[in-house]
């Protein structure tokens, strides 16, 4: 049957000489993998259409959905959104990057989760459009409020006395945890005022040095691994870490 939807596109590998095997994450089915034939040959049929696969590409398709098949295929397929930015400034593409490896990694049942697609969508449209210190603290606002729609939120609970994020079990305590994972002091603080941003317009008021946003991707990467299983490093977090110091 087909189905109109848009995605966001994840994950691109070659497939023989002219297809693409594609993972997307969609607004109907959640994460769906498609063979797209012939976008890789030669000639007017498949000239440049490759590139509107290319992480993180927003796109609207009209789709072949068989739920008992784990390879899907497009029937049609055009840009949903053209980034200005994101595909040419180095910063936003390794932030981008960032975003999209982490999906890739928490985002495996196919299961459609609209509010969360949204989430997504949007994320990637406010992060094409910011500048400076919005851009520079964008993964770590993503980091967080992604997990509150995986299941795994970090309480909001922070106080002089709750000043101690305990990462394994997502909250603030008074005490410090019997495990090595937890931020105190700055980096504590600072995660509390992250989870109270709503819009990523907000995060110009969070004025970080490189050090900070450093220890705080590094203690984000560590919270994924705590409630993922298998989640392992993220391969694109020191080059991102490169780019933003």
């Amino acid at each position: 049957m087909l189905h109109k939807t848009k995605g966001i596109v994840l994950r691109t590998v070659k497939y023989g000489e002219t297809s693409l095997i594609v993972s997307i994450y969609t607004e109907l089915f959640g994460i769906q993998s498609y063979i797209v034939n012939g976008v890789r040959k030669a000639g007017k049929k498949g000239h440049g259409k490759g590139n509107l696969f290319q992480p993180p590409s927003m796109l609207d398709l009209v789709v072949y959905q068989n739920d008992l098949s784990t390879l899907q295929r497009i029937k049609e397929f055009k840009w949903a959104y053209l980034y200005k930015g994101i595909m040419f400034d180095i910063t936003k593409n390794s932030v981008a990057l960032f975003m999209t490896e982490l999906l890739q990694k928490t985002l495996k049942q196919p299961e459609p989760n609209p509010d969360l697609y949204y989430f997504i969508e949007d994320a990637f449209t406010h992060l094409d459009n910011s500048e400076g210190a919005i851009t520079a603290n964008y993964p770590l606002f993503f980091s967080l409020h992604l997990s509150f729609f995986l299941g795994f939120r970090m309480a909001d609970d922070y106080s002089g006395e709750r000043n101690i994020l305990d990462l394994q079990e997502g909250n603030f305590v008074k005490q410090y945890p019997s495990h090595s994972g937890f931020l105190d002091g700055e980096l504590s603080y600072i995660t509390s005022q992250l989870l109270k941003v709503r819009q990523p317009d907000e995060l110009v008021q969070l004025r970080l040095n490189a050090e900070t946003r450093r220890n705080l991707l590094q203690a984000y990467q560590h919270f994924y691994s705590l409630h993922i299983a298998d989640f392992g490093t993220l391969r694109s977090l020191p080059v991102l870490q490169e780019i933003l110091s």
